[in-house]
């Protein structure tokens, strides 16, 4: 009996391993044929033919073409590492006490970000003009990111780094727009900026924008002006 429920532990894991692995070449086929094709030239039948699975497998997992899309964006939010970018977003910030640092590594993990989701962000951004279902999924992810950032700017808030004078709805709007795809296809996509000099920029934008100037830095930390001040 124990060899028994064993095996059956075994067959289970295979089996959602198998699933895992299914999956993700569904998305990797769906992404590939979006990008190289459009949107409405891509047909489920294409992608479960290219992926080795049934039409109703993807049905029945996603929903039809405007839920591939949704479950490729997610996927490329959690960046380019095994650990998803969300995640090292939250530890850093956990153990961190410079805001300067914070705001620099945000901006690394927001260019690492934009370069995964942006060629579909595009996608969804040209199909939404025609199809409902894609105009709703870039209306959620839009709230959703709104929330996250919202999440972010009530942390500064709390650890008291926010300069005097912004609020935690306006720090809200300002990461919300730092983390858009649009800047980054402005200035990496059409303006030719490499990633590090965009996370660098976003990290500036931030600073500045967000945290006190570095003479309010000193005086909140307790160290002396220079003798001319």
């Amino acid at each position: 009996m124990t060899h028994v429920k064993g095996k059956r532990r075994y067959d289970s894991a295979g089996r959602r391993a198998q699933a895992r692995r299914s999956r993700e070449e569904i998305l990797d086929v769906a992404e590939r044929r979006f990008l190289a094709d459009g949107y409405a030239a891509t047909t489920i039948v294409a992608v479960a033919a290219e992926a080795e699975v049934s039409v109703e497998t993807i049905y029945k997992a996603f929903g039809g073409k405007s839920g591939l899309v949704r479950a490729i964006y997610e996927r490329g939010l959690t960046g380019r590492e095994p650990v998803p970018a969300y995640r090292r977003s939250d530890d850093m910030r956990a153990h961190e006490t410079d805001p300067e640092t914070i705001m620099r590594r945000w901006g690394l993990l927001t260019a690492e970000v934009a370069s995964v989701v942006t060629p579909i962000r595009l996608l969804m951004r040209s199909a939404a003009a025609t199809d409902p279902d894609v105009s709703a999924v870039l209306e959620d992810s839009d709230a959703e990111r709104l929330t996250r950032m919202s999440h972010h700017a009530r942390f500064l808030g709390e650890r008291g780094y926010l300069r005097d004078g912004v609020t935690v709805a306006e720090a809200t709007d300002i990461l919300w727009t730092c983390s858009s795809v649009e800047i980054y296809e402005l200035l990496v996509l059409k303006r030719g900026w490499s990633p590090q000099r965009f996370a660098d920029f976003i990290a500036d934008f931030m600073i500045a924008s967000l945290l006190p100037d570095s003479e309010q830095n000193g005086r909140a930390s307790g160290e002396p002006l220079p003798d001319d001040q």
